[in-house]
């Protein structure tokens, strides 16, 4: 330093020698050490940002500053972190739970023949019979109480027949015939058995 102001022009005095000695003896070894290896570490971060491209990075940044991009980033990751910190260990348990249940039922499914059950639903669909089916489902469950109330009259005469002893006789017979209420059957028979043609031939 005292070669340098000499060059310059400059005579030192007594007083800036004195510091430079000053400056020069308050410089222990461990200062250096620590000074050599904060320029190391300096030169290998520069090194390191050189070679993992982070000048192509900036304008990028930069353009995410401009944009919001980067605030709106900032603020997904709030709320990402407030409900990590919502999450209690009880919510954590039965989320837990409803995952391993959901995974047991899509294993049951799979074990029960769901695959062959959605490749039923496909053959279906690809007829036109799903269609019909889900046109037509809607009017049978209007007439599903008509159907059991059939069913319920059926069982109930075929109760009755089998209590109700029946006599013989061409008396009887025409005691039968001539009651307004078998008459009636026969014509609620007759009636249906037409429906039932009917309703046969157009579906053929």
């Amino acid at each position: 330093m005292t070669t340098e102001l000499k060059e310059a022009g400059l005579a030192p005095s007594h007083e800036v020698e004195r510091l430079v000695e000053a400056a020069r003896d308050s410089l222990t070894d461990d200062m250096v050490s620590r000074l050599a290896g904060f320029c190391g570490e300096g030169l290998d971060l520069v090194d390191r940002a050189s070679r993992s491209g982070l000048a192509q990075a900036i304008p990028l940044i930069a353009d995410m500053v401009h944009n919001g991009d980067l605030e709106r980033i900032s603020q997904l990751a709030r709320v990402y972190q407030s409900a990590q910190d919502a999450l209690t260990d009880e919510m954590v348990g039965r989320l837990a739970e409803t995952m391993g249940e959901g995974l047991s039922l899509l294993d049951r499914l799979n074990r029960g023949g769901a695959g062959r059950l959605v490749q039923m639903l496909e053959q279906l669909e690809s007829t036109g019979a799903l269609e019909k089916i889900a046109n037509t489902l809607p009017v049978l469950l209007d007439k599903l109480d008509m159907v059991a109330g059939l069913l319920t009259c059926l069982e109930s005469a075929a109760t009755k027949s089998k209590v109700t002893p029946t006599a013989g006789g061409i008396g009887n017979l025409w005691q039968l015939m001539t009651n307004g209420e078998t008459q009636q059957s026969l014509q609620f028979l007759v009636s249906l058995s037409q429906q039932m043609q009917d309703r046969c031939a157009k579906a053929s």
